[in-house]
């Protein structure tokens, strides 16, 4: 069986890129023309959404530099105590919605210094595959379609993130601990 997965999955790339313009050009779609539209669409779109991004990357800066992850950090470590909750992962849970690469190197870190099998690698690694970038998605998305009230977005994309938080340490300590 693995044999079977290792094979389909090396070959799935390749066979959709050589199925895709093939079906194209049977239903007579120009697939070179469409190609070269999308990508000035996509360039376009990237150039639009740079001033969002610049002024997401100063905030998280600006947050981190400040000393405000470790005042959170500092602040919620003792009810995370009471409740067995690692204390090491509570940033983790304050970058995730800010950024995905930030999350993800200081991800990597936990599972560095604690290790893959820990439970604050598994707690960490579980985090990272349950919450969302919430600000970077709705800044990457709204600023290139020009949406600019984005509350409600914002409150039930941090909402999820907490729950996804939340419950990727339950079941965490429930399998694990």
């Amino acid at each position: 069986m693995l044999d079977w997965i290792n094979i389909l999955s090396a070959w799935a790339i390749p066979v959709m890129i050589a199925f895709i313009p093939l079906y194209a050009s049977i239903k007579k779609v120009p697939v070179y023309e469409s190609f070269v539209d999308g990508a000035k669409d996509g360039f376009s779109t990237a150039v639009s959404i740079i001033p969002h991004l610049v002024g997401m990357m100063v905030a998280i800066s600006v947050f981190r530099a400040s000393g405000a992850l470790e005042f959170f950090t500092g602040w919620l470590s003792p009810l995370l105590a009471r409740l067995s909750v690692p204390s090491e992962v509570l940033p983790l849970g304050i970058l995730r919605p800010l950024t995905g690469t930030g999350s993800l190197a200081f991800t990597t870190d936990l599972i560095k210094t604690y290790g893959p099998d820990s439970m604050i690698g598994r707690i960490a690694s579980t985090i990272q595959g349950s919450t969302d970038t919430t600000l970077y998605v709705l800044t990457v998305y709204f600023g290139a379609v020009g949406i600019r009230n984005g509350r409600y977005a914002l409150k039930v994309g941090l909402f999820s993130d907490i729950v996804g938080f939340i419950a990727a340490i339950a079941v965490c300590l429930l399998l694990f601990g």
